[in-house]
């Protein structure tokens, strides 16, 4: 800090020293005594290390003001932005490292969404208070400081007006393409088609994945956290796919896995659902055997082509598909990334485990789940 204050006042501690050097010359020149020189001298040395001093300590004191609010401000921006993902630590509660303002600030932040957007979007509410560095007008400083708040206002509401100008839009085109897929689905309970019927799902798959990747990251993301069996969930989804395991002559192998976990129903079903998808689509011969490893961890192997060990840690980004996915035409590589993102929300671990030729096992976690029961 004293290198910073030194670096602010370089010119006006040049003047001084220069002064000085003057009135030293001047005094040689005079011939005035020594004891005169050196009392004259004093005195400017203790006057001048007084003011100096002073202004020191104000600069010290102005500085700890401006980092303490702006660290109150950057906490509040903070706790208003993951408002929302468990309103963080419970209770809204600092680290033991946060000042006891920090502290409220996040509390109240957290719990309250109006202040929240204030003080997000308002410059004057953010502003408030903040001490004025020395060396700067404070009208300048505050208006730069409202100008980059402003900015970052307008931006926040652009990213927003278009992002539920999105969500809008596919919610509606979700809705309006069921409508005839529903009416498909009546005319074909007559008669026999049953790749039809398949291709038929498959849309209803994919208009399930937009919903999916629309709600994700929602604040109105519908989780019914409860006790479910998990039999229940497990022979929805293979009920979904019963078409295409007769089309392809695949066999099941699954027993009764008497199991019951604390999850979401729908989006557990949406895993598992595009997990047997994915082994279905690569697997041409053998099957996919269902199983539960103790304690809870659920197994779906299938007998299909693998995946190379090259793309075996990247299966869970977002639009990566890899050798499959490049031989696979109509491969989006979304489908394993929801996945990853849901078991990550609902607490539950996500792991792939592949051996090329030889087929695929994925594994689902669910005993780490630490969700409340509603």
């Amino acid at each position: 800090m004293l290198r910073a204050y030194l670096k602010l006042h370089r010119k006006g501690i040049a003047v001084a020293l220069l002064f000085g050097v003057i009135a030293a010359v001047i005094f040689v020149l005079y011939q005035l005594p020594v004891s005169a020189v050196a009392y004259v001298a004093a005195l400017w040395a203790f006057f001048g290390a007084i003011a100096l001093g002073l202004d020191y300590g104000n600069f010290c004191l102005k500085h700890r003001e401006l980092k303490r609010r702006l660290d109150i401000l950057g906490a509040a921006l903070e706790a208003g932005g993951n408002a929302g993902e468990g309103e963080g630590t419970k209770g809204g509660e600092g680290t033991g490292t946060d000042t006891g303002e920090t502290q409220n600030a996040r509390r109240s932040v957290s719990g309250n969404g109006s202040q929240r957007d204030r003080l997000m979007f308002d410059p004057d509410v953010a502003l408030e208070h903040l001490p004025t560095p020395s060396g700067l007008p404070e009208e300048d400083y505050q208006a730069l400081l409202r100008m980059l708040c402003r900015e970052r206002r307008e931006l926040c509401e652009e990213m927003e007006r278009r992002y539920r100008e999105m969500i809008d839009y596919y919610t509606v085109w979700a809705h309006q393409i069921k409508t005839p897929i529903a009416a498909m689905r009546l005319m074909l309970q007559e008669t026999d088609m049953r790749a039809l019927r398949e291709e038929l799902r498959r849309i209803e798959q994919y208009v399930e994945m937009v919903l999916c990747y629309l709600r994700l990251d929602s604040n109105s993301t519908d989780y019914v956290i409860r006790e479910y069996d998990l039999d229940g969930i497990v022979r929805q989804a293979v009920r979904r796919h019963a078409t295409t395991f007769i089309q392809k002559k695949l066999r099941l192998e699954y027993e009764p896995l008497d199991a019951r976990v604390v999850t979401d129903e729908k989006w557990l079903l949406f895993v598992i659902e595009q997990i047997l998808s994915n082994a279905l689509k690569y697997t041409s011969e053998g099957g996919v055997a269902v199983t539960l490893e103790p304690p809870k961890t659920l197994c779906i192997r299938d007998t299909g082509i693998g995946i190379a060990p090259e793309d075996l840690p990247r299966v869970f980004e977002k639009g990566y598909t890899g050798d499959n996915g490049r031989s696979d035409k109509k491969a989006s590589g979304i489908g394993m990334y929801l996945c990853s993102r849901i078991c990550a929300n609902l607490g539950h671990g996500i792991r792939v485990d592949s051996t090329p030729g030889q087929g695929t096992e994925v594994r689902i976690d669910l005993k780490n789940a630490e969700l409340e029961i509603e």
